[in-house]
């Protein structure tokens, strides 16, 4: 740790190196404008004397800031007033004593309100400033401590969210293989069903190993969606042709882990498994602009009321746009259309979250 990030921790340290700069400045400034404008200025003990008196009074008037800060603004507002002018008094002292028996001797000050009224009320707007600057800072404070604090509930909760969704992809997925190795095994593939077990085991330990909340590459993805398919391919054999064209580019683009297998399940089951000549699957992906668009074709039958397809392939299709939503939110949209034949689905998300 730094010198200069030991010093922010520590708040009294903190306050009192700016604190005592506020005022040199302040004393500085107001000499350079006596001497530019009178050329000879007779009142540099007097800025002096006030620079200090001001620093000494403004660090015991912070203890009653800090009370003040937690009271109701009326009181507040109340209470500024009353500790500016009571602290405004020994200043205005100081100050007098500075000009009558250090600058003008024969200054004399014959009714008593020039001590207590006209020459101190010229002489507390300096510490009013100096209150009002020290409740803009605390204000300036809670309200980024506020603002963090929300953000911090926002992405908790998107963790919490994405989380969910992620582990939702795990029993849905491994049900239907599970299902589709018991199949094997009652038509006697059994060394079929052995690799695919195995396979799943490869699959479920990527699965395992990957943070739900981090992205993976393009490729990373694309190796991850190979392992499931080698499952898939095992059962359908020829019956399933699946065709990946990825641009080069659009392999490093960060994309949600397992946003592809649901879909490409989905579309195995809809459009592979019920015809008994199989089917085929085309994943594309190229960068568009800033974003990366990923499209899944399938030659299947297709339908004509593509809102029965999100409420018939339910969960995958489901999971994959809350994820994107939660992810990039209106940045990201799943679209889907008719293919000549079958049925296309058109992911589109910011190469960047």
């Amino acid at each position: 740790m730094t010198a200069f990030d030991q010093m922010r921790r520590n708040r009294d340290v903190l306050f009192f190196i700016l604190n005592a700069a506020g005022w040199s400045v302040w004393g500085f400034a107001q000499h350079l404008s006596f001497f530019l404008y009178v050329m000879d200025n007779p009142y540099g003990i007097t800025n002096i004397v006030t620079a200090c008196a001001g620093f000494v009074l403004t660090s015991l008037l912070r203890y009653v800031c800090r009370w003040l800060w937690r009271q109701r603004p009326l009181i507040m507002v109340s209470g500024a007033l009353s500790a500016a002018y009571v602290a405004t008094l020994p200043m205005r002292a100081a100050i007098n004593w500075a000009q009558q028996d250090i600058i003008a001797p024969d200054i004399v000050f014959d009714h008593w309100y020039d001590y207590f009224f006209m020459r101190v009320l010229a002489t507390m707007p300096i510490l009013l400033s100096w209150m009002g600057l020290y409740f803009g800072f605390h204000f300036y404070e809670a309200n980024q401590r506020e603002r963090e604090t929300a953000l911090r509930a926002t992405a908790l909760a998107q963790s919490a969210q994405l989380k969910m969704l992620r582990y939702q992809l795990n029993p849905h997925f491994l049900f239907n293989t599970l299902n589709a190795i018991s199949t094997l095994v009652l038509d006697q593939r059994n060394s079929v069903a052995n690799t695919v077990v195995t396979r799943l085991a490869d699959f479920l330990r990527y699965t395992l190993d990957q943070d739900p909340m981090k992205t993976v590459t393009l490729t990373q993805e694309m190796t991850a969606l190979n392992l499931y398919l080698e499952i898939e391919i095992m059962r359908f054999g020829t019956r399933l042709q699946v065709d990946i064209d990825t641009d080069p580019a659009a392999g490093t683009v960060a994309v949600p882990s397992l946003l592809l297998q649901p879909l490409i399940e989905n579309a195995i089951k809809y459009a592979v498994s019920p015809r008994e000549e199989g089917g085929k699957i085309r994943i594309a992906a190229r960068l568009l602009g800033n974003d990366v668009v990923i499209t899944i074709d399938d030659d299947g039958p297709g339908v004509v009321d593509t809102a029965r397809i999100d409420s018939g392939r339910g969960v995958g299709l489901r999971n994959t746009r809350e994820r994107l939503n939660v992810m990039y939110g209106n940045r990201a949209k799943v679209e889907l259309s008719h293919a000549a034949p079958g049925l296309r689905i058109t992911l589109q998300f910011p190469q960047y979250p």
